[in-house]
């Protein structure tokens, strides 16, 4: 039996992660595959738990030797999913999360067209602004560019079968956990 394979896209302060960390609190059946990035970690952040961090050089080997589903560069960053670690779980009969961006949900749709692709969104640009001024995380210059991006990431809502706008976390929660157990 093979699990169902499950990704979520969404502009950075959507409320993806929030979203995601909550459905699978509630999801006995459901693993996150963890993505591999470049990108440094944030304070908090563990190898292996929010991400594989590697190197430049150890994602461009990988990805020369074609083991990911998908990559993508974000924010000047690479980021990807790891084939085997999809594989492995759809083919134990567990569901797998994929949290990734619109484009690594397009590469992905190609090749496993049976995945359930769903975009989250905020309920406004001027929302997501103050949620990435509020997390803390980010300068102001980062935070025009995650914006500017936002934007362009937003015009492929469309390309996902599912759209939910994340206005009211509960809410936003619900629709989500009915489109995984419909699925």
């Amino acid at each position: 039996m093979s699990g169902k394979l499950l990704i979520v896209s969404g502009p950075s302060g959507a409320g993806k992660s929030s979203l995601c960390s909550a459905l699978l609190e509630r999801s006995p059946n459901l693993y996150l595959a963890v993505s591999a990035t470049t990108r440094p970690p944030r304070p908090g952040e563990r190898d292996g738990r929010e991400y594989h961090f590697l190197t430049r050089d150890e994602f461009e080997r990988q990805r020369a030797r074609g083991e990911f589903l998908e990559w993508a560069e974000v924010h000047g960053h690479l980021y990807g999913t790891r084939k085997r670690d999809v594989q492995s779980m759809l083919a134990a009969g567990r569901d797998v999360l994929l949290e990734i961006d619109w484009q690594g949900a397009a590469q992905v749709a190609k090749r496993l067209p049976e995945a359930i692709r769903i975009f989250i969104l905020p309920p406004s640009l001027d929302a997501l602004r103050q949620r990435l001024v509020a997390r803390g995380q980010d300068d102001k210059t980062t935070i025009e560019r995650r914006l500017a991006a936002a934007e362009a990431e937003m015009a492929h809502a469309h390309e996902a079968a599912y759209q939910i706008v994340n206005d009211d976390f509960d809410e936003a929660l619900q629709q989500l956990l009915r489109i995984y157990r419909s699925a």
